[in-house]
């Protein structure tokens, strides 16, 4: 009897221990391994890099602005581009469905990210949180170009940029305000004296070298990484705007200076043109954007920005230029169906082509085709009458963003250069009578179209 009853406790203790063993190896595998981030990594059904700097970094700063209710969006072109590459898979992920980092765990020093300012609610509330919880904030700030044009409020400082880091890893949160053209723009990162520029690497960051401009980006809510972002809903449209987006102001301090010496005409006459004028800029960029041909202000619209962020009233056109390569056969019939009908075509799509456009109230459209050679580039003329061409020639020049009578347009980045060689070194004074032919100094003689030719490249409407 007694040694069955050791049997049994014998057993009975076996059995226990086998139990509170198991117990054991569940308790670490499913608590202490989620908790401290141990266990076997690399094993099947383990979360891959989700201890990363990076990784941390952004789940923080999107816990914080979703808590604060700030409603930022993803920026990041490299992040951005591989969301686009793998979007079937990111569309199709639930939040916390995911072993593996894949987007945000990509080394690098920020990861950039951006708001709208008109609709962040609680700035220096969210400032002092982020710091709370353990970011390191930076603040840039600088005064709001849009209010340039106003003396009593020109000097308003306005916030462009924040930099939170946490750790190894930063946030750079880009501050994009919205201008009259319907558009959004942020300004330039200019650091202080007083700001460390040890803090991160500022060489490195991807925003704010010069003031930016971008179309006003439709959103989506997505899951990268096990956390939910807003991203533009065309992600590659916004990733081709960087590297094109730099930005120009009008120089309101210098068209007021111009002004004063010479007084703006205020007529009925020069108001109605005005107006005639920008609906003609508005509706001829309208046509080519839809056509997908890009465009700048050029010749005496172009010096009107430049000299006095005004349309000139007296120069009764509006001239826009557009290189040869971004010509589409459809662009007069385009125009025509807009309502402008084609006054003149002069020469070929291969040498000095000009199109002429007939707006409302005599008001004129030109649009000449730029050509571009090793060391410059020129657009052509053609003289009616007698067949003789012309060449004006222009440093090369690149393509910035402006906001010219309410509409956010392209200018030659290097535009005194440009206006220079259009209209020489007295560009500043008003000249109201202008020869096409022999006013410019960049003008030159290109020879003679031939007789049997001048029914093609001579075409009068």
């Amino acid at each position: 009897m007694s040694r069955i009853n050791k049997n049994v406790v014998l057993a009975l203790l076996t059995l226990t221990s086998s139990a509170f063993l198991l117990f054991q190896l569940y308790y670490y595998k499913h608590y202490l391994s989620t908790r401290n981030g141990a266990g076997l990594s690399k094993s099947k059904g383990s979360r891959i890099g989700f201890d990363s700097t990076q990784w941390r970094a952004v789940k923080k700063f999107i816990m914080l602005t979703s808590n604060q209710n700030v409603p930022v969006f993803l920026i990041d072109p490299l992040i951005l581009e591989l969301i686009n590459k793998n979007f079937e898979q990111v569309k199709n992920t639930s939040q916390g469905s995911i072993s593996q980092c894949t987007f945000f765990c990509v080394p690098r020093d920020f990861t950039a990210f951006a708001l709208q300012y008109h609709l962040w609610k609680n700035e220096e509330g969210w400032f002092r949180i982020a710091e709370n919880m353990g970011f390191q904030c930076l603040k840039i700030e600088s005064k709001d170009p849009r209010l340039d044009g106003i003396d009593s409020l020109s000097g308003t400082e306005i916030p462009l940029h924040y930099i939170c880091k946490l750790a190894a890893h930063a946030i750079h949160l880009v501050v994009f305000h919205e201008r009259s053209g319907n558009y959004l723009w942020h300004g330039h990162l200019r650091l202080k004296e007083h700001i460390d520029r040890k803090f991160v690497p500022f060489r490195k960051l991807q925003f704010g070298r010069y003031p930016g401009a971008f179309d006003r980006p439709e959103l989506q809510q997505v899951t990268v990484d096990g956390l939910e972002v807003l991203i533009p809903k065309d992600p590659m449209h916004f990733v081709e705007e960087v590297p094109h987006c730099r930005f120009i102001e009008c120089r309101y301090k210098e068209a007021r200076a111009f002004f004063q010496q010479y007084l703006d005409d205020n007529t009925v006459e020069a108001m109605a043109f005005r107006k005639s004028a920008k609906e003609l800029l508005q509706l001829a960029a309208k046509t080519l954007n839809k056509l997908g041909v890009p465009f700048w202000l050029s010749s005496g619209t172009c010096l009107g920005w430049y000299r006095q962020c005004n349309i000139i009233p007296y120069s009764k056109d509006v001239d826009l230029g557009i290189f040869i390569q971004d010509y589409k056969s459809d662009i007069i019939l385009a125009f025509q169906d807009a309502g402008l009908p084609l006054k003149h075509k002069f020469g070929k799509v291969e040498d000095s082509l000009e199109l002429s456009f007939q707006g409302k109230d005599d008001v004129k459209l030109d649009i000449f085709f730029f050509y571009e050679e090793t060391d410059h580039m020129w657009n052509g003329g053609t003289q009616a009458k007698t067949g003789k061409k012309f060449k004006y020639l222009f440093p090369k020049f690149t393509l910035c963003w402006t906001e010219f009578v309410d509409m956010k347009v392209h200018v030659p980045c290097e535009t005194l250069e440009y206006i220079e060689a259009n209209y020489g070194k007295t560009w500043k004074i008003p000249v109201k009578t202008w020869d096409w032919k022999r006013s410019p100094p960049n003008v030159q003689p290109n020879g003679i179209w031939p007789i049997s030719e001048w029914d093609e490249v001579i075409q009068l409407y």
